[in-house]
């Protein structure tokens, strides 16, 4: 990367950053490009430099959030949807702290912006991620494990409402639990006491 790319690299991640943080205080379409600007410490023409306007950055910042949230996880954890087929159904369940502790490490790492992506779940796009989420992955395995059709997204629902309800109390706690305190606690409300020691 040469100076100009980075000296790019690093305007664009304080102007995400920026963003993010305004979203903490004000819903998206009352933020400015000034407040924006002042934020991350940078002049108007800097953002325009970049941006057309306050849509392209968000697009830009819910990328970012993305990509910080999948470098958690193991790159095998990463392109677990290429097995879904062949995978034997105990591979299947990821609920287990192989796949929850890179989550919960994340949004421990992270409170701020998971606060703010779950605040701001429509004007972040996270609301397409999770559309996208429930093609690729979701329907693939409720469907290796003969969930009825009709009842697929009530399933997905349940899970990610309470999931999100643990996470978000977690946090309300500031994370003072540990990681594996709320994966057993996950655990124990999707699988019941009894599996969740297995």
């Amino acid at each position: 990367m040469n100076k100009n790319e980075s000296k790019y690299f690093n305007t664009a991640i304080r102007m995400d950053e920026a963003l993010i943080t305004l979203l903490e205080k004000k819903d998206f379409e009352y933020i400015t490009i000034k407040e924006i600007c002042d934020t991350a410490g940078v002049n108007r023409s800097t953002f325009y430099l970049h941006y057309e306007n306050t849509s392209d950055l968000l697009r830009e910042a819910t990328q970012y959030i993305l990509d910080r949230f999948l470098s958690y996880f193991p790159v095998d954890v990463q392109s677990i949807s290429a097995r879904f087929l062949e995978s034997d159904l105990k591979d299947l369940v990821y609920i287990s702290p192989k796949y929850l502790t890179p989550y919960l490490t994340f949004i421990r790492d992270n409170r701020r912006v998971f606060k703010t992506a779950v605040k701001e779940v429509g004007s972040l796009g996270f609301d397409k991620v999770y559309e996208k989420m429930f093609v690729h992955i979701f329907d693939p395995i409720l469907t290796r494990f003969d969930f009825p059709e009709e009842t697929k997204a009530y399933t997905m629902k349940f899970y990610l409402s309470g999931i999100t309800a643990i996470v978000m109390e977690w946090l309300e706690n500031n994370c003072t639990d540990s990681i594996d305190t709320i994966t057993g606690v996950i655990m124990q409300c999707v699988v019941g006491k009894l599996y969740a020691n297995e």
